[in-house]
């Protein structure tokens, strides 16, 4: 199989990967649980994986690093925090379901959308500065577009939110071992990102980073292993926001994961993908018959719309043929708004470090 559909979730684990997985299967039951070897490896191997995510990813103490399920689970932890009914926040017209749903199910929430064209951050900036200025209870943005590969400037938008003392949450989903992504520098609430897409742990993996500000609300309780004889959830982390039995195993995994990416170093993995992309981009342009959405930077995700078929009816062409993409609206509605794609949808394409030209090369003469 030809896999460019790693935005999604990254099919190809570097061999470590599974091995770590099996080896905490074998070895390791929970932590804080025990004080037996089994409970004390597991112990040992979360301290790790929080430590080195906290040292890649700038933040503070290792504590303030929560393993969650995915990103989505970090994102609902991170918005239901800092917003209530009745409170005005401010998104890119970007961001995915992850974002937009909590908001809709949090109520009466007022939504300030800020609709940037794609590859204009110059544009984003000033939208984000208006939108600010009006007066937000916190500001939400994704780092990348899951549907075009558009890297918003996010340094900019935090230093907005920095000036004015709003908060600020980072869907770092698309980013997160590719591009720099740093809690201390952007000064935001929180950051949240998946662990089985760009750092290649294993589903069912994801980290919420937490400012030194943040003042957490739990979204699951239930046993920590920690002030059992309370009925309130620890106000410490991790323990107020890991209730229940936690993912060792993937942790595990997800640890080697990020080890992968921090030996490879994220300037040589966005380059090898950035150039894979750009190859495709340049191949469709060249053959017609398609509106190719790609900017000018380096990105790991290409949307096209095929003038003279379905997107839908492409990727099954594709399936047939053995390649992997993903078409539709990939659970980001909004962005299709923004764009102008939204009656359509999008074909995409979405690279990882195992991609290759030569790959390109086929799936271009498949189209």
């Amino acid at each position: 199989m030809i896999y460019f559909d790693s935005a999604a979730t990254t099919l190809q684990k570097p061999d470590a990967v599974p091995a770590a997985v099996a080896a905490a299967i074998r070895s390791m039951t929970t932590p804080g649980r025990g004080d037996h070897p089994a409970a004390r490896q597991a112990a040992d191997l979360m301290l790790r994986c929080r430590s080195e995510a906290a040292e890649f990813f700038g933040v503070s103490e290792p504590d303030s690093v929560i393993l969650t399920n995915n990103a989505t689970h970090a994102l609902n932890i991170a918005i239901k925090s800092l917003v209530s009914p009745g409170d005005t926040v401010a998104v890119s017209g970007y961001e995915h379901n992850a974002v937009t749903r909590p908001l809709h199910a949090i109520g009466n929430v007022s939504v300030r959308i800020v609709n940037g064209r794609l590859f204009d951050p110059a544009q984003m900036v000033e939208g984000f500065r208006q939108a600010v200025n009006g007066g937000v209870k916190a500001v939400i943005c994704t780092h990348v577009s899951n549907v075009f590969g558009y890297a918003l400037p996010i340094d900019d938008i935090a230093a907005i939110c920095r000036k004015q003392g709003v908060p600020l949450i980072v869907d770092a989903s698309q980013s997160a071992g590719i591009l720099p992504v740093d809690l201390k520098k952007w000064g935001a609430a929180y950051v949240a990102m998946p662990g089985h897409k760009g750092l290649y742990g294993p589903q069912g993996t994801g980290l919420l980073l937490c400012g030194e500000s943040a003042r957490s609300r739990p979204v699951l309780e239930g046993g920590t292993g920690s002030l059992s004889r309370q009925q309130d959830m620890p106000d410490f982390l991790p323990d107020r926001l890991e209730a229940g039995t936690q993912n060792v195993h993937g942790a595990a995994g997800l640890l080697a994961g990020l080890r992968f990416v921090r030996g490879k170093g994220l300037d040589v993995i966005a380059r090898r993908e950035g150039a894979v992309i750009s190859a495709l981009a340049e191949g469709l342009r060249r053959k017609g018959g398609y509106r190719v959405y790609a900017g000018a930077g380096e990105s790991s995700v290409l949307s096209v719309v095929p003038l003279h078929t379905a997107p839908e009816t492409l990727a099954g062409r594709l399936a047939e043929q053995g390649v992997a993409v993903r078409a539709g609206l990939h659970c980001a509605p909004l962005a299709h708004l923004t764009a102008g794609t939204a009656e359509t949808g999008t074909l995409r394409f979405s690279a990882s470090v195992f991609n290759t030209p030569e790959e390109v090369e086929q799936v271009l003469a498949m189209l």
